[in-house]
């Protein structure tokens, strides 16, 4: 009986690496995402339901999540095209820079972009090379796309066959199921965990934006646009709240220096503040100290780039349940 899990793990492992060499991150947390949104759902129906009905049922929650899903994102994608709003907030961050050459020694005004294109080229450095691969246009956006919405209807698949259990099956394939059960778990954890997280920031950066610049007479340009950034990005870890801070700190030494030191100040306590929430929430749900995430963080940053970034909260619960289910810690 415990060959069929070695196996198991061996291949679960092999997948995870083909899913980040390969590019699959958005594709497989689509996926899971449709998966562990579904199952929950699912809890909801009632328990004296045929099985033919509660299939039908099942189909249509699905169907329900991911046109949820699809229509969240679609919405999201045409509010930001429509209205441009990403190139004018990065005409604002250059126009800011402009103005800040002329008033900051030479050598550093050198090292500051003067351009969109130098701006872009900057961001691209601090995401890392792989940024462009994130990048949603032409084919590549297609692609991605593609892979997105085949990773939902996957997911979905998997979230209705969860529920087709058989009284016996082979120890192999029972031993899958519970790989990608345990899978889902560290998923729903950490996820949906910093959802919250990049939520709260966002709330917060909003009171300041919106509330406490305005009540002393500053207002912000793109102040609206700087609040979304900050939970779309605040998704991302580390990296995420460096970008966003960054921009809004930028835009703020705009108006006068007084704002871009109190701007500097109020992220610096919140980025702190979601430091130990970050700690305590993820790390308290996938029993693992902040230094241990921190570690997965860089080690599959190196190897696999922005997407080992991405994925690596979740690998490294996922992981850590498995040792632990198998009684090594």
């Amino acid at each position: 009986m415990r060959r069929p899990v070695v196996i198991s793990n061996l291949l679960a492992i092999l997948a995870v690496c083909a899913v980040l060499y390969f590019h699959l991150v958005p594709a497989v947390f689509a996926g899971l995402a449709v998966y562990v949104l579904t199952l929950k759902l699912a809890r909801h129906l009632p328990r004296n339901m045929n099985r033919f009905a509660h299939r039908v049922a099942l189909g249509v929650v699905v169907v329900c999540v991911i046109s949820c899903l699809t229509s969240v994102g679609a919405l999201i994608w045409s509010y930001v095209s429509s209205s441009q709003a990403i190139a004018a907030l990065l005409t604002t961050v250059v126009d800011t820079l402009e103005s800040l050459r002329k008033t900051l020694p030479a050598q550093i005004a050198e090292a500051l972009p003067a351009t969109i294109e130098d701006l872009h080229q900057h961001l691209v450095s601090l995401l890392g090379v792989h940024a462009q691969k994130i990048s949603i246009v032409g084919l590549e956006g297609i692609k991605y796309l593609a892979h997105i919405i085949l990773g939902m209807v996957v997911g979905g698949m998997a979230a209705v066959h969860h529920f087709n259990e058989h009284e016996k099956v082979p120890p192999f394939i029972s031993a899958m199921r519970t790989r990608l059960g345990n899978l889902a778990i560290a998923f729903d954890k950490v996820v949906f965990a910093q959802v919250k997280i990049s939520g709260l920031n966002a709330a917060l950066t909003a009171v300041y934006l919106l509330v406490a610049l305005p009540l002393f007479g500053i207002h912000l340009p793109m102040a609206s646009i700087l609040v979304l950034l900050t939970f779309a990005v605040g998704m991302l870890p580390v990296v995420g709240n460096l970008v966003s801070n960054s921009v809004i700190v930028v835009i703020s030494l705009g108006i006068s220096l007084g704002v871009g030191v109190a701007s500097l100040l109020f992220l610096v306590l919140i980025h702190k503040a979601e430091y130990f929430m970050n700690a305590r929430i993820v790390g308290h749900e996938v029993q693992a100290t902040a230094w241990e995430l921190l570690s997965a963080m860089l080690l599959l940053e190196a190897v696999f780039g922005i997407a080992g970034l991405v994925a690596a909260p979740v690998v490294y619960a996922w992981l850590k349940a498995e040792v632990k289910a198998q009684g090594m810690i």
